[in-house]
């Protein structure tokens, strides 16, 4: 599957809009057959690993790359196709860099006026102090760059960059620098600051809780590509194909059998579904004891002590709050379970644990695709109870 767009989620109306670039270094294709849209106003996110283009993707947007197919639409205008180049300076198009790229000669309020030299003192005054409001930096304007903390320096050059009121705003791995802690308050702020000016933008990111905590869709890419572009949700229990539920989230795949149009036997029991599971591609309907693979994820599986299904504790992660537990079923196999931390089993330790999935997700043997089901609504008598 080369991509999966949400339909429903796409304006047709697009603010932004890619369809189908190439960018290649002489033989080395970098980008192939690349499109998503984004409807003004709203964040979006390329989100993949080191070297799959994401960050190739944002300097064609931003002009300085040349495609060599498709076409980029903003606003109405087309600003890049094979046969026309808007320059970058042209597009309105304001970006934040990995490394701030503050002028350090210049205090905070010179930084962000930098790009509003076509208005008048008075005018470019009341903007200043308009952003460094925004940014929660009301009383910094005179200090420089070199006296300010980096999530500091971040909201400065955020203000900085949206300043000129830009058509498009980008965002390069901008929390790559700051510690887990900051990057996580900031990419909150962030997201705020965006949503308060109705900006539109473009994240780029490796780690999918930043694309998470700021991005409204997520295009994940990989070797050129987009996979899928999705809302943050359907990324997780909707994954379009393998590549997508690895990369997003943790999981295992179970093996399983297709029992019927509305079940899937793994060793932990049987899944119920709503929608026919499609055991394979173009197979439809179908209640032949297809072997399939399921995807687990920790939430799916529930640590009751009260269960007589037991697994073994193998693994422990402490987070806070949580453990993750990678377990050991009877088989040899293993799923993960995240777990409450108060619940601290030891190594060795047999648990009980039942199953809890609402989105059923499989893959046949022989695809990379995925099938989606939801579970089955209990009936109402038993929801009465």
């Amino acid at each position: 599957m080369d991509i999966a767009l949400s339909e429903t989620r796409i304006s047709p109306m697009a603010h932004l809009e890619l369809t189908d670039i190439d960018l290649a270094y002489g033989a080395v294709e970098i980008v192939r057959k690349l499109s998503f849209r984004l409807a003004r106003g709203s964040i979006g996110c390329l989100l993949g690993p080191s070297g799959c283009g994401k960050t190739t993707v944002l300097r064609c947007i931003a002009g300085f790359e040349r495609v060599g197919a498709g076409g980029i639409v903003l606003a109405g205008e087309t600003i890049s196709s094979p046969d026309v180049h808007v320059a970058p300076e042209q597009r309105r198009i304001g970006m934040v860099f990995q490394d701030y790229a503050l002028f350090p000669h210049l205090s905070v309020a010179d930084n962000i006026g930098f790009g509003l030299r076509q208005m008048d003192s008075a005018q470019r005054r009341a903007r200043v102090a308009e952003l460094l409001a925004i940014v929660g930096l009301a009383d910094q304007g005179a200090k420089y760059p070199h006296e300010m903390s980096g999530g500091q320096q971040q909201r400065v050059a955020l203000a900085r960059a949206l300043a000129p009121s830009p058509s498009l705003l980008l965002l390069d791995e901008p929390f790559s620098n700051l510690d887990v802690e900051l990057r996580e308050r900031l990419s909150h702020e962030v997201r705020d600051i965006i949503k308060a000016t109705h900006t539109t933008a473009i994240l780029v990111t490796h780690d999918q809780h930043e694309a998470f905590a700021v991005a409204d869709e997520i295009g994940i890419m990989h070797q050129g590509r987009i996979q899928q572009w999705d809302s943050p949700y359907n990324l997780y229990h909707k994954p379009a194909n393998r590549f997508v539920a690895d990369f997003i989230g943790q999981g295992v795949l179970l093996p399983g059998t297709v029992l019927n149009d509305h079940q899937v036997s793994v060793e932990l029991g049987v899944l119920n579904s709503v929608i026919p599971v499609e055991c394979s591609a173009g197979c439809g309907s179908c209640d032949r004891t297809c072997p399939v693979e399921v995807l687990l994820r920790p939430d799916d599986i529930i640590h009751d002590d009260l269960s007589t299904m037991k697994a073994k504790v193998i693994k422990k992660a402490f987070r806070g709050a949580e453990i993750l537990y990678t377990l050991e079923l009877d088989s040899g196999a293993r799923v993960l379970s995240l777990v409450p931390s108060h619940h601290n089993h030891a190594l060795g330790e047999m648990i009980g644990i039942r199953l809890d999935v609402d989105h059923v997700i499989t893959f046949h043997e022989s695809s990379d695709e995925a099938a989606h089901t939801q579970r089955r609504p209990m009936p109402a008598p038993l929801l009465r109870r």
